[in-house]
């Protein structure tokens, strides 16, 4: 199964398996809020596959939220898209509906 997305004039493919072994290799994606200063806050997704391209998601993100963000990598390897302001809703639109990266019941969202 091939899902497109045009926002503008670029695509975004992503291909998901329908392999049933694949089942068993997925991980949960934990969407976060972190207090900042004030009023301001960041928002964290992590747990996502290793094989995505995380900066062009990050790219249709911000075009597509008004937001700005940068892939962090940490001291394990792993890969987080880190957003400015309170994206959890956001995300989760986008990573299950408006794409297929993850399915809904993969999504925790964590915060206030």
């Amino acid at each position: 199964e091939i899902t497109k997305m045009q926002p503008g004039t670029d695509e975004l493919v992503l291909r998901t398996t329908d392999f049933p072994e694949d089942e068993e290799n997925r991980s949960n994606v934990h969407i976060r809020v972190q207090q900042r200063n004030g009023r301001k806050c960041i928002t964290l997704v992590q747990g996502l596959a290793d094989d995505l391209d995380l900066k062009k998601i990050l790219k249709y993100v911000k075009r597509i939220y008004s937001t700005n963000g940068t892939v962090l990598k940490q001291d394990d390897m792993e890969e987080i898209i880190q957003l400015q302001g309170d994206q959890r809703d956001n995300m989760k639109n986008f990573l299950t509906t408006m794409t297929t990266i993850c399915r809904p019941e993969d999504v925790r969202i964590h915060g206030f």
